[in-house]
Order: structure tokens, then sequence, then C-alpha cells
């Protein structure tokens, strides 16, 4: 026999603590949410009664009633198929071209997408080939101006050495 902690046993307290492991998180919740009963838990159906029987471990046991069927839901639940058509060489055909058409424009959309597709990359293309073109340019340019600066900066240069060695000279002329 178990031993007895305040008037239970020590048994009942493992128990209650794996009975409790396997309620779910969700009906826990539900049950801290909404702790009124529901009379009729599983729902309420017509042709159908459905009776829980017991909570077992191994999860929730149902016993499920089928009714009677009662002379008047049989004329209302009696719901006749449409008859059969039957499908001729002409409906075959139509529907075959439809598929055809279908099938033609999902090519001309692909189609049109790829020529779209072609037509950006190729532009794109253009683009980086003029921006290339003008930065070539423009650095030909930019050179040609920096050779023409330095050209007058050293035909300057000279000019002032020329200038001050002639002085010099007229200098040494008068002595």
């Amino acid at each position: 026999m178990p031993k007895t902690q305040g008037g239970k046993t020590r048994l009942d307290k493992v128990t209650y603590k794996e009975k409790m492991k396997e309620i779910s998180v969700l009906s826990l919740i539900c049950s801290c949410l909404y702790p009124e009963t529901r009379k009729n838990v599983m729902g309420d159906f017509e042709d159908l009664d459905i009776k829980p029987i017991n909570k077992r471990a191994s999860g929730q046991a149902f016993e499920v009633i089928l009714k009677a069927a009662s002379p008047v839901s049989e004329v209302a639940h009696c719901v006749t198929t449409p008859p059969k058509r039957d499908i001729s060489l002409e409906d075959i055909q139509k529907k075959l071209e439809a598929a055809e058409d279908r099938r033609k424009s999902q090519e001309e959309k692909v189609l049109r997408f790829l020529a779209e597709k072609r037509e950006h990359e190729r532009d794109v293309l253009l683009k980086a080939m003029e921006e290339n073109s003008n930065f070539s340019r423009m650095a030909e340019e930019k050179l040609q101006m920096k050779m023409e600066q330095n050209e007058e900066n050293r035909m300057a240069y000279l000019s002032a050495i020329m200038e001050r060695l002639q002085e010099k000279v007229k200098a040494d002329d008068r002595y």
C-alpha cells in the first residue's frame, strides 16, 4: 500500500500528474476560457446521434447512432442527378479546338514575353555601349586638354627661361 500524505495517497498524486500531462494544451486553454459546460459537445446532426461514452487514457470514446430514415426526409433528400448527356463528335471537336486555342494563346503569350525580354536586354546593351562610348570620349577630351595645358605651361616656362637668359647676357655685355 502506498504511503499517505494528508489523507491522499501518493499514487493518486502520480496518477493525477500523468493525467494532466495527457490533457492537450488546447483543451486546457479552452477549459480555462470557457469554464461553462456544454450539453451537446459533439454537435447536432440530423441523421446521426453522437454520444460520448467515457474518457480513457488512450483517448475519447464515442457512440455513433444512425437514426432511422423517415418518409419525409427521404423525399427531401432524394435529389435525382441530371441524366448523362451523350457526347457528340461535334462537342468533342469543339473541346479540342478550344484546347488548341488555349495552347496557341499560351504559346503566343510566352513568345511575347521572350520578345519583350530580348528587347529589354538589347536596350540595356545599347545603353551600356553608349555610356562606354561617352566615357571614352570624355576621357580622351580630358587627356587632350591636359596635354594642351602642359604644352602651354612648358612653352611659357621655356620662354621665361629664355627671357631671363637674354637679360643676363645683356647685363654681362654691359659690363
